[in-house]
């Protein structure tokens, strides 16, 4: 592991997260009292065109400076805080080792042995950490314990310590965007019982973030490279607009849940920026049945129970009902704010944006 960072499974106790994307740099502070979280502090700066993409930082200097402006505009010192890498290129599996291994052994053999045979990189490449989460007896009768394992390119996370270090921080927590995301949410997850399995639905700006989680712990993952961007490129050109990161017009829209095929309805041909928009939805459902398919082929006495979606696209006005009706599954989309009782200016972040807002606040919590 990196000298700086200490594991994906560590604790700390600053209060402070700072979520880096491509559209925005989000930080949060947060503080337990008796009635729940309150927050001492929320900011976002947006980061400028070829800073952040495809899950990297390319820009570390200008990232760096973001970082501090979002230190300023809140107010808030610290040395040590809490961050999360997209799972784009990160690997998360649960695999079962023999349960009469002592711990050194069980760290020996998750993090040398097993994590080589996962790892589509060679082993010196990764950063790799792992997670008991309880016993189980297989098939055969042979007593084991369950691993969550869970690796990203070492470069990957090279590049978000010395980016933190440039900014005057020290990365304290490093973890994948989803474990965050379950985090704000874990509540709203300990409705399901262990035989039902929930989609969390991370659309961000320029990926979709799809994990399948049961009983809390993530299952699945994989990263679909259509966002937020890919849905205003694809409004844009239809009404002739300049190309924009403001994702404005697109918050406005409300999602229609009727089918709008083509030759269907001649709502399409009133409104080719929605058709569009539609177009793009659509892949993002093919991509999300064919994930879910390939899921529950894999498994055994398992349903999926609900779609949740999340991320800065999670809170378009009726989406919900859109993924509900082409997938015949029922779906939410999530309100961290209300989740967590938090009080917040509603001016501020919109009902459309707090969605946007899992990612930092479950960083946040991990904080406090």
């Amino acid at each position: 592991m990196i000298k700086s960072l200490n594991s994906f499974f560590s604790k700390s106790n600053q209060g402070v997260g700072i979520e880096l994307a491509p559209q925005r740099v989000n930080l949060v502070q947060l503080r337990k009292q008796r009635q729940g979280l309150k927050v001492e502090a929320l900011t976002s700066i947006n980061v400028p065109e070829d800073v952040f993409t495809e899950g990297q930082i390319i820009d570390p200097p200008t990232m760096a400076q973001i970082i501090q402006e979002a230190l300023i505009q809140s107010k808030v010192k610290a040395s040590r805080v809490a961050t999360a890498v997209s799972g784009r290129d990160s690997i998360i599996r649960l695999i079962p080792v023999p349960a009469e291994l002592d711990d050194k052994e069980l760290r020996e053999m998750v993090l040398n042995h097993e994590a080589s045979l996962y790892l589509p990189y060679p082993r010196e490449e990764a950063d790799v950490d792992y997670q008991k989460l309880g016993y189980f007896v297989d098939e055969d009768g042979i007593e084991k314990v369950q691993v969550l394992l869970v690796a990203t390119r070492k470069e990957i996370t090279d590049t978000y310590v010395n980016t933190f270090e440039q900014a005057g921080l020290q990365v304290d927590i490093l973890e994948i965007n989803s474990f965050a995301l379950i985090r704000t949410i874990r509540d709203q997850l300990r409705q399901f019982d262990r035989e039902e399995a929930v989609v969390l639905v991370d659309i961000e700006f320029d990926s979709t973030e799809i994990a399948i989680v049961v009983n809390g712990v993530p299952q699945f993952s994989r990263t679909v490279p259509i966002g937020t961007f890919q849905l205003q490129l694809a409004l844009s050109r239809a009404m002739s607009l300049p190309t924009s990161r403001d994702m404005e017009l697109l918050e406005s829209m409300t999602v229609p849940t009727t089918a709008m095929e083509a030759g269907k309805t001649g709502q399409t041909e009133v409104n080719p920026g929605m058709a569009a928009v539609i177009r793009v939805l659509g892949e993002i459902t093919d991509e999300l049945r064919r994930s879910i398919d390939f899921y529950l082929n894999q498994s055994e006495n398992l349903e999926v129970a609900q779609l949740i979606l999340a991320g800065p696209g999670g809170g378009l006005k009726q989406l919900d009902e859109f993924f509900t009706q082409r997938l015949s599954l029922p779906t939410v989309q999530i309100d961290p704010v209300e989740s967590l009782s938090i009080e917040l200016d509603e001016s501020e972040y919109s009902a459309v944006q707090r969605p946007g807002l899992g990612v930092v606040l479950g960083l946040g919590m991990r904080e406090v």
